[in-house]
């Protein structure tokens, strides 16, 4: 087993998680899924992940809805969230409310994502 910190990506944009896993496999051990039910199932199957990172605009749940569910159950793990748009009052709820840690824009600064997550691990 690695000693590499395992993260969660969620983006329903398979360039979008390609890239991700390109630029993190290194670093993390990457696991990715492409739909909030598929993210909470992945969390479910995978309790060693210690930080999230989902695309906030997803089909049939967004990245807000699906970060809720999964902290229910997995309350210790580092919730982020990525968009391509501009924060929302939906966003900005979730950053108060201490759902999410930051958010982050379309494109990824790659560099300042591991930062960050690594700064928080």
């Amino acid at each position: 087993m690695s000693d590499k910190a395992t993260i969660l990506y969620i983006d329903d944009e398979p360039l979008n998680i390609m890239l991700f896993s390109i630029n993190f496999k290194k670093q993390f051990n990457v696991i990715t899924g492409t739909s909030g039910l598929e993210g909470l199932d992945l969390l479910k199957k995978n309790p060693e992940i210690k930080s999230v990172i989902s695309d906030m605009k997803m089909p049939g749940m967004n990245g807000i809805e699906f970060i809720s569910k999964a902290k229910e159950f997995s309350p210790n793990t580092n919730y982020y969230i990525l968009t391509g748009y501009d924060i929302t009052p939906e966003i900005q709820s979730a950053l108060k409310t201490r759902l999410i840690r930051q958010y982050f824009s379309k494109p990824v600064n790659f560099k300042e994502v591991e930062k960050i997550i690594v700064s928080e691990l």
